[in-house]
């Protein structure tokens, strides 16, 4: 079983930066993607990033683009979400999700999912 931790949320005022981490456990831990997304009440998650367990593919939504990027350490099987110029649009909680075989972004493909960190952006 496959389990993943989110950390790094918090409260930040709008144009600050945040990095969440998901760490991720279990005896034979290989996915093929792991991704972000986010969350807000009475909304839909919403996909943020993905980036391959091997090689440096990544996919970002347009809202986030330039500024958040995700990044992966195999060795310490985690992956991260840098988070610069924040907007009060960012605020929702943030899911790691990791799948085992090609996503297409969509979220019902990921097979493991975070509890979630909250990210809340003032203005």
């Amino acid at each position: 079983q496959v389990q993943l931790v989110e950390s790094g949320g918090g409260l930040v005022q709008a144009g600050g930066s945040l990095r969440l981490s998901c760490a991720a456990s279990g005896r034979t831990f290989s996915p093929y993607v792991m991704a972000w997304f986010r969350q807000v009440p009475g909304k839909e998650r919403e996909f943020v990033s993905e980036i391959r367990w091997s090689g440096y593919t990544t996919s970002y939504a347009d809202s986030v683009k330039a500024r958040l990027t995700i990044s992966r350490d195999n060795a310490k099987n985690t992956v991260y979400l840098q988070m610069n110029s924040l907007k009060p649009e960012d605020t929702a909680v943030y899911y790691c999700a990791a799948s085992s075989a090609p996503s297409y972004l969509a979220a019902h493909r990921y097979d493991y999912w975070g509890q979630g960190t909250q990210v809340t952006v003032s203005s």
